[in-house]
């Protein structure tokens, strides 16, 4: 019988067989608690650990220790460091009203990693550069490039071509090629005012605008330095970041809208007359603003080696010429200033005039003319104004010349700008003056020819014409724009008023050389130009011409002033009939856009003969 032991607690007698069960039991539940205790489960997880972290130590040792090149060569395929520039965004160059006559638009640039491209490099390459037009040998070294993960294909290509070579590269087995962010340079308007703009390189700004004012467009690129591994970055991995900075805007005055009415008119000039080139300038009287500044030939900017280099230059700027008769409202304009003569003042004017060894003649057969300096001005006679200039105190025209801008360069901003050439003092003698009253012997630019025009239009007061709003720097230092336009008195208000005068007899069509310059309902003031050209060979007059037409409107109330050039016209026409009705219509434009009412005023009527 088992033996009985003193009652427990509970009075329910304990046996020895119980007492050792229940020692058992609270073992086996010691034994489960202890298993599932963190400590445990951290003791064998620790012991894991190390046995890893030892396994990566011996083979780093071995690496680094017992095989250093190869350890090398490992980290250099599946890992390191890659830099990429974050490309800013360059300025855009805007028209008066904002629209962009140059702007950058979302482009790519495609990049290859040569570990990946190694292998294929010369197929690749040759797949590229038929695809980007890349040269084959530059690709090829960028493909096949040792110990880098990172290498430039080609820069600023449109994004939908970039995206779609890379895309076809793939589908044809290629591996390694990308495409990241690269603002692509666009000209929305292609060769709207595209000699005055200029264009971008491969390596930069090339010309016009954009060559003129590159520090201020071009704005400061950024890069991005990050980590890599097993070619793919880290996404934890270290990377620094210096942002790039955008360009700044540049705001011109040129109105897009006249500036591309203005260039289809003088293309259909240039090439009615047989001519060889032109250029049209449209000035706000007032303030000296450029709204147009045309060439012809010119070029699509967005594709600028399709066309001749030398289509590519503003004329206007850089190309000096003989400004011919027009050089006549100068001269006559200082006479008159000076006292010398009115636009009544009365002259006998001879068939011929003797000037040294040469004889002036006018452009028409005659005998001997009585006229009045407004007929002087309205038959656009040689004569008469040489003979009139023959007043001038010693210096005294070329002083003039110098106060309307004559021999200085306009700087509005493009590089490149001829400043012409204006006879020194010592140079000047009786026959040298008798030639430049009537503009030759003297070398002009467009644009600084039409801004002494529009002196007289501005009641004698020369201001400096401006291409660029408000202010800015060009890449020489030079300080531009509106903000720092310049004025100067030139001429008395009534000197230029009676030059005024005597130019809207030009017009006339009962006494003038140039009805077809008339606007219907304003009132125009105009003086024509026909000048011999210096060939480049012979360094004479070789028989061909320069053509103009510079004017202003409402006469009485002037608001624009216009000054169209053809360069060796064919057809035989003159400043009149070539250029006359150019400057009809755009001057029709101008006023019509600016909403310019007419005045209701009547034209001079100026006796022009005695």
């Amino acid at each position: 019988m088992p033996t009985t032991s003193p009652r427990g607690r509970s009075g329910r007698p304990t046996t020895r067989r119980n007492r050792r069960g229940r020692r058992t039991a609270a073992a086996a539940r010691a034994r489960r608690s202890l298993r599932g205790s963190a400590p445990l489960r951290l003791r064998v997880g620790f012991v894991f650990i190390a046995l890893v972290l030892s396994f990566f130590g011996a083979r780093l040792v071995q690496l680094q220790a017992v095989e250093p090149g190869k350890y090398a060569t490992l980290a250099a395929s599946t890992g390191g460091t890659v830099t990429v520039e974050l490309p800013a965004d360059r300025g855009p160059i805007l028209d008066r009203n904002g629209r962009p006559l140059a702007e950058s638009v979302a482009g790519r640039m495609v990049v290859a990693d040569p570990l990946q491209t190694r292998n294929r490099a010369p197929e690749l390459a040759r797949f590229l550069a038929k695809r980007l037009h890349v040269d084959y040998f530059s690709t090829l070294h960028a493909l096949d490039q040792k110990n880098s993960r990172f290498a430039y294909v080609a820069r600023r290509v449109p994004a939908d071509r970039a995206v779609s070579v890379v895309n076809a590269a793939t589908d044809a087995g290629f591996k390694g090629l990308a495409t990241r962010n690269d603002p692509v340079r666009s000209y929305p308007d292609h060769d709207v005012a595209a000699n005055m703009v200029g264009f971008m390189g491969t390596d930069g700004p090339l010309a016009g605008l954009e060559l003129s004012f590159n520090h201020q467009l071009e704005g400061r690129d950024g890069s991005e330095t990050y980590e890599v591994g097993a070619g793919n970055r880290i996404p934890l991995g270290h990377s620094t970041v210096t942002p790039a900075h955008n360009g700044t805007a540049l705001h011109t005055t040129i109105d897009e809208d006249l500036q591309w009415y203005t260039q289809r008119v003088l293309r259909q000039t240039v090439l009615a007359s047989g001519g060889q080139s032109g250029f049209a300038v449209v000035m706000d009287t007032h303030s000296g603003e450029l709204l147009s500044l045309a060439d012809y030939p010119t070029y699509d900017a967005s594709n600028p080696q399709a066309s001749p280099r030398r289509d590519r230059n503003a004329l206007s700027l850089t190309s000096p010429y003989e400004p011919g008769s027009v050089e006549k409202v100068l001269t006559l304009s200082g006479l008159i200033d000076a006292g010398k003569v009115t636009d009544r003042t009365r002259l006998l004017v001879p068939g011929q005039l003797q000037s040294g060894d040469r004889v002036i003649h006018d452009w028409f057969p005659h005998g001997t003319l009585r006229m009045t300096l407004a007929g002087v001005i309205a038959q656009s006679s040689n004569i008469g104004t040489a003979k009139s200039s023959r007043l001038f105190g010693h210096g005294q025209l070329r002083k003039y010349l110098t106060g309307f801008g004559l021999g200085q360069r306009t700087n509005i901003g493009l590089a490149g700008e001829t400043a012409g050439l204006l006879p020194s003092q010592a140079d000047w003698n009786g026959m040298t003056q008798d030639r430049i009253a009537f503009g030759q012997s003297v070398s002009v630019n467009g644009v600084q020819m039409a801004a002494a025009i529009n002196t007289v239009a501005n009641g004698g007061v020369r201001v400096s014409p401006s291409l660029i709003q408000g202010r800015a720097t060009t890449n020489a230092g030079d300080v531009v724009g509106t903000d720092v336009a310049t004025r100067h008195r030139v001429v008395s208000k009534n000197a230029a008023h009676q030059m005024t005068q005597m130019m809207e007899r030009v017009v006339d069509p009962n006494v003038g050389v140039a009805p077809a310059a008339q606007v219907p309902g304003y009132v125009v003031a105009g003086k024509t130009g026909t000048a011999q050209r210096v060939g480049a060979t012979c360094g004479c007059y070789n028989g061909q011409f320069t053509v103009s037409f510079a004017g202003f409107a409402p006469a009485d109330n002037p608001r624009f002033t216009v000054y169209v050039v053809v360069q060796r016209p064919t057809n035989g026409g003159g400043g009149g009939s070539v250029a006359g009705p150019a400057f009809s219509k755009i001057m029709s434009f101008a006023l019509r856009r600016y909403g310019v009412a007419p005045t209701g005023a009547k034209s001079s009527h100026l006796p022009t003969t005695w």
